[in-house]
């Protein structure tokens, strides 16, 4: 059930980067103030990355995959699903979710004319780090999951 609600978070986790990302870009271009909907985007982005980093790491314990890292990490390193997993993914996923917090707060205390530029540097890094690292239904390293899960 975790790992059905990890796969289904992912969506909002990309929808609101996205619309963050958007609104960030649209706020710079046509030279808006910093408005409601920005706020939202960027609030709405960051709850969903701490709900679905929760979900993450529950995953990570109550899974196989922690007793795969007291095993040793020689042998996670020579596996390319369990590096995928445990390494890859949790590593870059963290180093995204920081970039979130470090762009909400930056984005909070900026002045208001550039808001929308914090807006897109963090929260479009943050964006671009996430797509990599999902194991997308395309990837070649037998790492992939379904879009969405099976119920």
């Amino acid at each position: 059930m975790i790992l059905t609600l990890h796969n289904l978070i992912r969506w909002g986790v990309l929808i609101f980067g996205f619309m963050a990302v958007i609104n960030g870009s649209i706020g710079l271009l046509q030279k808006k103030s910093f408005g409601k909907i920005d706020k939202m985007s960027s609030l709405l982005f960051m709850i969903f990355c701490d709900i679905q980093l929760l979900l993450g790491i529950i995953l990570l314990i109550s899974n196989d995959w922690f007793s795969r890292m007291k095993a040793g990490m020689g042998a996670v390193m020579k596996n390319p699903i369990d590096r995928f997993f445990i390494v890859e993914h949790g590593f870059m996923m963290i180093l995204a979710w920081i970039l979130v917090h470090i762009g909400y707060s930056a984005v909070k205390k900026a002045p208001d004319e550039k808001k929308h530029k914090k807006m897109i540097v963090f929260f479009g890094i943050a964006l671009i780090i996430i797509l990599i690292s999902i194991p997308w239904p395309f990837r070649a390293d037998g790492a992939q999951r379904a879009l969405f899960p099976k119920f």
